[in-house]
């Protein structure tokens, strides 16, 4: 029991600074709620976390599947250098030249905010490889262990730190909104630091097995 609320922490930690700063689906939540109401706010953030939910499930399904293959445990840790070093690169530069946030327009009817959530969240290719990356982490580290219970912890924790967020977005974005740039730019720097520190775990799993 202690191991699954040690994964539901990490795994909801991720999620909740990887959908911190401000982009399209947490803009677009914001942008939701103010035009067609908070209720279509939250159920167009059902949708996102939906989403993020089954490519959790996908990239859990592929650590296994690689894991089952003992050739290519050490391809795996890789990728997930690879990952990690990647989004360390990728969140530093995106702080460096960070611009005031807007929100992309995309029409939202409460017929299908809920879709809509989903759609958008499914364009995000980084998703998968970013939780693949988490979860041969936490497999190494112990934490999941690819049963039905970790699996379904893995997968809800995601879900529930992203909605976390989108829930914040919706509700408080018009007091956030005037420190949007110092608030991007600093959450960014923290998930690039992050990258980092899950960068040199890995190279030092890497050396010493």
């Amino acid at each position: 029991m202690t191991h699954l609320l040690i994964l539901f922490f990490v795994t909801f930690s991720a999620a909740f600074m990887a959908t911190v700063p401000p982009g399209l689906l947490n803009m677009n939540a914001a942008k939701t709620s103010v035009e067609k109401g908070k209720l279509n706010g939250i159920i167009f953030s059902f949708g996102v976390s939906t989403m993020i939910m089954v490519q959790a499930y996908v990239a859990v399904m592929i650590s296994k599947f690689l894991y089952k293959n003992p050739e290519v445990i050490d391809m795996l840790l890789k990728i997930a250098l690879g990952v990690f070093a990647f989004f360390a690169i990728y969140f530093f530069f995106k702080a460096k030249g960070n611009k005031k946030s807007e929100p992309k327009e995309v029409k939202v009817s409460k017929k299908n905010s809920f879709f809509k959530g989903m759609l958008l969240a499914a364009l995000n290719l980084l998703t998968i490889p970013y939780y693949s990356g988490l979860n041969a982490m936490w497999n190494k580290a112990g934490w999941i262990k690819f049963e039905p219970k970790d699996i379904t912890t893995f997968v809800v924790a995601a879900g529930a730190g992203t909605f976390s967020v989108l829930y914040l977005y919706t509700f408080y974005f018009n007091k956030l909104e005037t420190k949007t740039n110092r608030f991007s730019k600093n959450s960014n720097y923290i998930l690039s630091v992050l990258m980092l520190i899950l960068l040199i775990i890995t190279l030092i799993r890497i050396f010493y097995s």
